[in-house]
């Protein structure tokens, strides 16, 4: 008799652990999503039940940072190497691989990255708002990309992003295009005690980053989408993300979306996933 397949609801890492839903049908093709910042994997609820309805099984990990036992506080510990293994180490323990890879925001500058450095694990790829990590760099430098990138710079002060946050999350959401309703959710996760600082050292550990995270070329099968309504990321990136993607690739844009794609355009989403996961 063949023994049922156990729910994976945490694993762990280097003595952290992650908290992960693990919805859908067991037997189904694994997709794994990787929410961004200021979410976490209840960002996804909107477009999960579309997947589990085609026969996928879904795992979204709250990521460092955001799950309770996996909140370091060292900006070290946030280095895109140890963000992109902390991915790997949740392939390995569900034992799925290869799997299909989904991230949005800073969830898809990690999946990038995995993707690039072990296409043995990944299926396909799909990358939500934010463009390969060298076409994101060269926007910045040729492109008004670097004024929409402020916060960026401005997160690497200390206390000062948390107050504001704390204060405001929900206001500067909805005017980022946000619903009140998702950027309330948003903001009251954000409560939970170490989560905003865990979420802010992704940014703070950018300098210590070594200067290749994340470069390498993608040889799987990769599907990018952009919208339109997104104001912190422009389109140059996202043109210039062909140059680094060796394997079959498609680029989408999103009409009239804001950069908030999966709680704004699941069916939108649901249907471009299919037809990229399918083939």
């Amino acid at each position: 008799m063949t023994r049922p397949v156990p729910r994976l609801r945490r694993y762990t890492r280097s003595g952290l652990s992650f908290d992960v839903r693990d919805e859908g049908p067991l037997d189904g093709p694994v997709v794994v999503l990787l929410h961004g910042f200021p979410q976490d994997s209840t960002s996804w609820d909107r477009l999960v039940p579309l997947l589990h309805a085609r026969g996928y099984r879904t795992l979204a990990p709250d990521q460092r940072g955001y799950s309770p036992g996996a909140r370091p506080s060292a900006r070290s510990a946030y280095r895109r190497s140890e963000l992109a293994a902390d991915t790997v180490a949740l392939i390995d323990a569900a034992g799925a691989a290869p799997v299909h890879l989904v991230g949005h925001d800073w969830g898809a500058a990690v999946a990038w990255q995995v993707a690039a450095e072990r296409p043995d694990l990944i299926r396909t790829l799909t990358a939500l708002s934010v463009p390969h990590p060298a076409a994101f760099v060269r926007a910045l430098l040729t492109s008004s990309q670097a004024l929409r990138s402020w916060y960026m710079l401005a997160f690497q002060l200390p206390i000062l992003p948390e107050w504001i946050l704390r204060r405001t999350a929900d206001t500067i959401l909805v005017r980022s295009g946000q619903s009140l309703e998702c950027a309330r959710r948003d903001r009251d996760a954000l409560a939970m005690p170490g989560r905003l600082r865990g979420g802010l050292n992704w940014y703070r550990a950018l300098a210590l980053n070594s200067p290749s995270a994340g470069s390498g070329r993608v040889s799987v099968p990769t599907l990018h989408i952009w919208s339109d309504g997104d104001i912190v990321l422009g389109r140059k990136g996202a043109e210039l993300t062909t140059r680094y993607v060796d394997g079959p690739y498609r680029f989408e844009v999103l009409r009239g979306v804001s950069h908030w794609i999966p709680d704004e355009a699941p069916q939108q989403l649901d249907r471009l996933l299919a037809e990229h996961l399918q083939k």
